[in-house]
């Protein structure tokens, strides 16, 4: 299984030029994926910056110009901030993530993350998406999410909160309850324990919000993390700050990551970083599980 993992900043290149066909062009000639996990899709956003649209002026529906440049596949979208319509736009701006996936797809679990108040802080409301996907090889889990950037305090209850839905997981799938018949909404509450987690933490490698994703967690196997399984003892690949320097002064680091569950570990065929693209102010990542 191949998965590409990328906060694609509603696809505003460096160059300020918005192009989502380039951002899935690029995702394609990393690997033939099968997963591609997206942040920072948006509606709504298409006005100009100052009637309350983003640079670049993305499209009215990014998630909609996905499927649509993704035939092959099937997009689901979780909504983390929702907002009026501002200017002459009717659509309200919406913030979010996207997993686009071919293969099958069991259920999607669409999670609102904590948003404790911070008062010295701006913020926005987070989201966590899940897919429960039948994969070659095997059922997992994997979830596409953005943490809160300015506020450590909203950024480590979002991982208090993650490794809480993870372990809710688990149990699920030690005590399924059966369907309640097989065209009911009350559909069989099994899920696999084999989980990936992917996307911007807003935390640099071995920071706080990081290191609290590697804890162990009880009755559920821990998560580690698949780029330095495949690079143990090198120094860590950047994914902002090396070509948008207005946005990243303080320079390169790593803020994005791609977790797997410890029984994934020995599955893990590579795991790498573009160091190329200026599609977006984040470099893409990809996995490859054999």
């Amino acid at each position: 299984m191949k998965l590409v993992d990328w906060n694609m900043q509603w696809g505003c290149g460096v160059d300020g030029r918005v192009d989502l066909g380039r951002i899935v062009q690029e995702a394609r000639a990393l690997c033939d994926f099968d997963v591609l996990c997206l942040q920072e899709v948006t509606r709504g956003f298409n006005e100009e910056p100052a009637a309350g649209g983003l640079k670049g002026g993305p499209s009215v529906d990014q998630f909609a110009k996905l499927a649509a440049l993704l035939p092959d596949m099937t997009v689901f979208d979780a909504i983390g901030s929702d907002l009026p319509s501002l200017g002459a736009s009717r659509h309200r701006r919406q913030f979010g993530n996207a997993i686009a996936t071919r293969l099958p797809v069991r259920q999607v679990l669409r999670h609102s993350l904590p948003w404790p108040a911070d008062p010295a802080t701006p913020s926005m409301l987070r989201v966590a998406l899940e897919a429960v996907l039948e994969a070659d090889i095997g059922p997992l889990r994997v979830i596409s999410t953005h943490l809160e950037f300015y506020s450590e305090k909203q950024r480590l209850a979002q991982v208090a909160r993650l490794r809480e839905l993870h372990q809710e997981a688990c149990a699920h799938a030690r005590f399924p309850a059966r369907a309640e018949r097989p065209d009911s909404p009350f559909a069989d509450t099994a899920r696999p324990i084999s989980a990936i987690l992917c996307g911007d933490f807003n935390s640099a490698f071995e920071d706080a919000a990081y290191c609290g994703i590697l804890e162990p967690i009880a009755d559920a196997p821990a998560f580690v993390d698949a780029w330095a399984c495949v690079h143990s003892g090198e120094p860590r690949a950047a994914t902002v700050g090396l070509y948008d320097h207005e946005q990243w002064p303080e320079g390169p680091f790593a803020c994005d990551f791609v977790f797997v569950t410890q029984d994934l570990t020995a599955r893990i065929a590579s795991c790498e970083v573009d160091p190329h693209s200026r599609s977006s102010d984040h470099q893409p990542m990809w996995l490859e599980l054999r």
